[in-house]
């Protein structure tokens, strides 16, 4: 099927920018800026035709919100396939690439997927205060698993979008995380021209049919896909560690973050240093793999 990319590009650079460059930082010690991000996101959504929910929580004495919308599935909606992004940054950055670039992608994944109805259920969530000084203490991916799985909810997959705009072509770009023995150095790639799927040994089957569905979608981003066992620390930064917490299977998807991104938290994480013609092909990869885990 041809997909006319440039519209596609255009939100793509559009939320990004409002994001990271009219909003700026994204803390609730700047509540001003949480509630403008919380309204964008919205927004979007609303005019995609979506109902949103709001989960609330307490972050360390500050009210955290989470941001969900669904498609029920037709046959199978008990089991659902989450999406989701956190929307927060630190202190001292605009956070184009973390995370501005993944809420982008999940919001126009959900664009494209709006008139979809899998067998599955389809649920985007925005998630509050991914980064410190909350990080592993009081997430919103942490209370959202928590709550889906006092619920009953069945998670069939989780798919986290962990920066997902920042590409290099230039040999030796791209570092391997410490935590790799020596002797698999040879098996990673040496460029950051990719998209990584990365999952715990428990989501090998998701990672298998994730990238199954993502290589119907995109031939131009190569994908690199991998489960690692969780003591490898690096695996276990973003939202994806919450559900392995829950048992649910998840995957991270991402652009390696500091292992390949030199404005990773600084100043100048901001719009232009993106590659967004990449960007569009992981949101083309990502929402036909999700096409393939709604069924």
């Amino acid at each position: 099927m041809n997909i006319d990319r440039e519209p596609i590009e255009a939100n793509l650079r559009l939320h990004v920018d409002r994001l990271a460059g009219l909003i700026g930082p994204r803390t609730l010690q700047k509540p001003k800026t949480i509630q403008a991000t919380i309204g964008y996101i919205q927004s979007q959504w609303k005019e995609m035709g979506y109902t949103i929910q709001r989960e609330t929580y307490d972050a360390e004495g500050d009210e955290a919100t989470n941001l969900i919308v669904e498609q029920p599935g037709t046959k199978r909606a008990e089991e659902i396939v989450l999406l989701g992004a956190h929307y927060d940054t630190v202190f001292c950055t605009p956070g184009a690439d973390d995370n501005a670039s993944a809420v982008a992608v999940m919001l126009e994944v959900s664009r494209l997927l709006q008139e979809y109805r899998g067998r599955r259920t389809a649920r985007y969530v925005a998630f509050a205060c991914e980064e410190p000084p909350y990080f592993m203490i009081a997430m919103g991916s942490q209370h959202h698993a928590r709550q889906s799985r006092s619920r009953g909810d069945k998670i069939v997959g989780m798919l986290c979008l962990e920066m997902v705009g920042y590409y290099s072509l230039t040999p030796g770009s791209q570092s391997i995380p410490p935590g790799i023995p020596t002797w698999m150095h040879r098996f990673f790639p040496k460029r950051g021209n990719f998209l990584a799927a990365v999952g715990n040994m428990a989501s090998w089957k998701l990672c298998w049919q994730f990238r199954r569905g993502f290589k119907r979608g995109t031939r131009r981003m190569p994908l690199f896909s991998i489960c690692l066992p969780e003591k490898i620390q690096e695996i276990r930064l973003s939202d994806n560690s919450s559900f392995w917490d829950k048992d649910y299977p998840a995957l991270m998807l991402t652009d390696t973050s500091f292992l390949r991104n030199p404005n990773y938290h600084q100043s100048t994480d901001t719009p232009e240093t993106l590659d967004y013609p990449r960007m569009t092909e992981v949101t083309l990869g990502v929402a036909a793999a999700m096409r393939k885990l709604l069924g």
